[in-house]
């Protein structure tokens, strides 16, 4: 069984697409030889600058012989019917079989499709693959057709085997297959014959190509960690810049050099970001000052100077790189140290739109700090620390350093902020305001930072929901399945109690007070700010949208301030409901993760107080904790059977049960004991529910297994006595009661 190799050689590949490259190379290849009928025994992919490789191990010598029965029109068919047939098979009429069948004789064809040699599939097989490459950009060159990313040089196409090694032709717009390839571009150029994946491989280490990206990976590692560790430095770990630049190398050459002395009181976040962004360069630390002072560069080639013209050329771009932002970093300072501080960024971001519906950064930062303010404390922050925060947490945005770098706003807000003398619970809820960014991002602990993260996300998604842009299945642009994600962990990991619904509804009536759509009036608008300025004064109405509607129905009298803010709070649509429920989609797949059932949070998210995260996820760990043991289990169906002949009866009964048993006329002991122990588990399960002690409503629901169980073995609800079958329905709405109070446990499966 012969092994296929192949090299496709180009100009210099980007390093972002590398690795999407060789997969694909290898699963088209190796896909359309299965389709063709040759299987094999394994393929590897990988890549360097200049070339995708494929090695593909076993490869069957030829396709098997497909044989073929197809069973055709009758006998004595239409001559254009049983025409049809043939030239669907490929038979002339005598290459027929007739058969009986009990429906008659009928016509079969036995196509016979030989086999075919490798090379023939494998040459097809490649033309459609570098014909139809997915690049995520492509270019032409010269006067052919293909399209490639770079201009394709050469293509090694081979086979081997015990007998030899042969070439499969091919020929893509006069770009003929062979068996050679080169070495370094610099370094060994000369061509090179290769008769096998092993002395292909053997043979461009020989001439400085290092064919396996993570090879080359693992090598600049280790020499930068071992030249930094000599001068008793760290190199800042960068596993994204790794991987890019051994994309940029076919033999990497570590070297490490200083950063100028001026440079070196930077914030090292500025240094890092500046040499990865501009030059792909990895940070040298000191770890006893935490400063950056040294970097790695990888050259792509031995010198015999050691690298020392590659070092000094890197060193004198990096000055001019750095020296933009010392600049940038100095001009800032002397902002924020100024009497206006970073109050003058935020006045430009007057003049900045954060979307053309929900106006501008600065009317944006306004929302924020009157939402802090109020979740404040909530989460046992200062208030007036939680706005004042909020007010300066994107200032940054303005700033010179963050207009270079976009990656370091938040981060520079707290230079900004300490510098301009702020407290340091401000300076640090402005660069921790912006996370949770991702599922495995830290969360900000501290109060102020919490309140100011919270009200960012809400705002955000209130914000979006108000104009209809949410995200649907495939689309997400404004990120805000992140935010909600970003809320979610803020309140479960600070251990948060706060009612999302109302300050959802607070997001959404100050986004109307901002709308500039034509659709909300002034006086509307006078009434909903007048509402706002109340609400954060008194917290009168509960603050939900609901509950000011239901307030504000009762109100009389066509010309009172009241009756105003009662039109104003009609102009805000109940989007907020359908907020939380994207809050408990996302919390699903958040709580999945951990290992509890979606079933299980939906009967918890039927309960009241859904909108009380903390509460909710509190709930479900105990219930997915109880149904997992044997008392759960049998509970639940006892549960299940209980509400299914309740439910039935009511609705052939046209009534509801839920007047209260009365015990004197059970008739068995089990209806008794039942009695007993539905009293004795309200008793314990309600005090319970009300302390939040979820692990002691389970045990009292635990405690009602034995008598439901006990009970449904010995009795019949049905009774023949009306009197007898109602008291036992009106034991088993109790059932129903008294479980309920935990969890909606008819949504739990099982």
């Amino acid at each position: 069984m012969p092994d296929l190799l192949i090299e496709l050689f180009s100009e210099e590949i980007p390093a972002r697409m590398q690795a999407r490259a060789a997969e694909d190379l290898k699963k088209r290849v190796t896909d359309g030889l299965v389709e063709a009928g040759l299987t094999y025994a394994g393929a590897a992919a990988l890549s360097t600058p200049r070339r995708l490789t494929l090695a593909v191990d076993g490869l069957l010598a030829e396709s098997p012989t497909i044989r073929e029965e197809r069973k055709g029109p009758k006998v004595g068919a239409p001559d254009k019917a049983i025409d049809g047939f043939l030239r669907g098979a490929g038979l002339t009429r005598d290459q027929l079989e007739e058969r009986d069948t009990p429906k008659g004789a009928v016509y079969f064809a036995l196509i016979e499709k030989p086999g075919r040699a490798a090379a023939e599939i494998i040459a097809e097989v490649l033309e459609d693959t570098i014909r139809n490459f997915p690049w995520p950009k492509s270019m032409r060159w010269g006067e052919g057709s293909l399209r490639w990313v770079r201009p394709l040089h050469s293509i090694l196409c081979i086979l081997s085997d015990e007998a030899g090694v042969s070439v499969v032709d091919l020929d893509i717009d006069g770009i003929k297959s062979g068996n050679t390839t080169r070495g370094h571009r610099f370094m060994a150029p000369e061509e090179i014959t290769v008769t096998g994946f092993d002395d292909y491989a053997a043979k461009l280490k020989r001439a400085h190509v290092v064919l396996d990206p993570r090879e080359r990976a693992e090598a600049i590692w280790q020499e930068a960690t071992n030249q930094a560790f000599a001068s008793g430095l760290d190199v800042v770990e960068d596993k994204g810049l790794l991987a890019e630049v051994a994309g940029l190398v076919e033999w990497p050459v570590v070297l490490m050099g200083a950063i100028d002395a001026e440079f070196l009181e930077l914030p090292p976040e500025v240094l890092q970001t500046s040499m990865r962004e501009h030059q792909k360069f990895f940070s040298v630390r000191n770890p006893k000052t935490g400063r950056i002072e040294k970097f790695v560069t990888v050259a792509n080639r031995e010198t015999a100077d050691n690298g020392a013209t590659i070092l000094a050329g890197n060193q004198k771009v990096l000055s001019a790189r750095l020296a933009d932002a010392k600049f940038f970093w100095e001009n800032d300072l002397r902002t924020a140290k100024s009497e206006a501080g970073m109050s003058a960024w935020v006045e430009n971001l007057s003049n900045v739109t954060f979307h053309n519906k929900l106006g501008t950064q600065a009317a944006r930062i306004d929302r924020i700090a009157a939402l802090a303010r109020e979740i404040a404390p909530v989460v046992g922050a200062d208030a007036g620390l939680a706005e004042q925060a909020a007010r300066v947490a994107k200032a940054d945005l303005s700033s010179e350093m963050v207009y270079e770098f976009p990656e370091l706003q938040g981060l520079m807000g707290r230079y900004y902020a300490e510098a301009a003398g702020l407290p340091q619970e401000v300076a640090n809820a402005c660069e921790q305001h912006y996370s949770p960014l991702g599922p495995s991002d830290d969360v900000p602990s501290e109060k102020v930072s919490v309140a100011v993260a919270l009200a960012d996300k809400l705002d955000t998604l209130t914000g979006f929901w108000a104009i209809d842009e949410k995200p649907t299945g495939s689309k997400d642009p404004f990120a805000l399945r992140r935010a909600a994600l970003g809320v979610i962990r803020l309140v479960l990991e600070n251990d948060v109690r706060v009612a999302l619904e109302r300050f959802s509804d607070l997001g959404l009536l100050r986004q109307k007070v901002n709308s500039e759509e034509d659709s909300v009036g002034g006086q509307e608008k006078t009434g909903l700010q007048d509402l706002l300025e109340e609400i954060a004064e008194h917290g009168v109405y509960g603050a939900t949208i609901r509950d000011v509607r239901a307030y504000f129905d009762n109100v009389r009298g066509e010309e009172s301030q009241a009756l105003l803010l009662k039109n104003a709070v009609a102009s805000v649509p109940d989007t907020s409901i359908d907020l939380l429920s994207f809050f408990h989609d996302r919390l699903k797949v958040f709580l999945r993760d951990q290992g509890i059932r979606h079933d299980v949070i939906d009967a918890c998210i039927a309960m009241d107080g859904n909108d009380d995260l903390t509460l909710l996820v509190k709930r479900a760990r105990a219930l997915e904790d109880f149904m997992k043991t044997e008392d759960g289990t049998n509970l639940l169906q006892g549960f299940k059977r209980a509400n299914n002949i309740l439910s039935q009866a009511e609705e052939k009964d046209g009534v509801e049960y839920s007047y209260g048993a009365d015990r004197k006329f059970a008739e068995d002991a089990t209806e008794t004991a039942l009695f007993d122990a539905l009293e004795a588990g309200g008793a314990a399960i309600s005090p319970a529910i009300e302390a939040e002690d979820f692990a002691a409503a389970m045990r009292g629901m635990a405690a009602l297994r034995a008598p439901i169980d006990a009970f449904f073995e010995a009795v019949q609800v049905n009774a023949d006595s009306d009197i007898v079958r109602r008291n036992r329905l009106n034991l088993l709405s109790q059932i129903r009661q008294v479980c309920g109070q935990v969890a909606d446990l008819t949504k739990v499966e099982g």
